[in-house]
């Protein structure tokens, strides 16, 4: 399946390291979105906004790293699951179940998603939008 990584999962030694069957396709963009940080673990999150745009990367994932996702993602109780199409391909992510204020990451998180950034080749722009509430 298809998963849209936007957070620390950018990061490609974490993500085979969380899921050893993953697959770096490419680098893509989610339309209407914008990136921020909230909850009690300052994690990176989505939410709507109309001419926006989340960068991120679209990795291969096999159902036993899903379910590892799961439970890293603390499936279902602080983050949901949200599809959309790309071309046609079916596309998963996770997006936080309640829409807290923004909190600030903190240092050792927001590392590990600017080692994501280079290592996705993402404009770093969006990431220090995000960073601005």
């Amino acid at each position: 399946m298809l998963y849209f990584a936007y957070g620390s999962n950018l990061h490609h030694f974490q993500m085979k390291r969380r899921c050893k069957d993953s697959t770096f396709i490419k680098k893509i963009n989610l339309k209407d979105f914008k990136l921020t940080f909230r909850s009690k673990y300052r994690a990176a999150d989505i939410e709507i906004k109309k001419n926006s745009i989340v960068p991120g990367g679209l990795f291969e994932i096999s159902k036993s790293d899903e379910k590892k996702l799961d439970v890293y993602e603390d499936y279902p109780i602080l983050y949901k699951k949200y599809y959309f199409y790309y071309y046609g391909k079916k596309v998963m992510t996770y997006t936080m179940v309640k829409k807290s204020p923004f909190k600030f990451p903190t240092e050792r998180y927001l590392n590990v998603v600017k080692k994501g950034y280079k290592d996705c080749n993402l404009d770093k722009k969006y990431l220090n939008n995000a960073l601005k509430p």
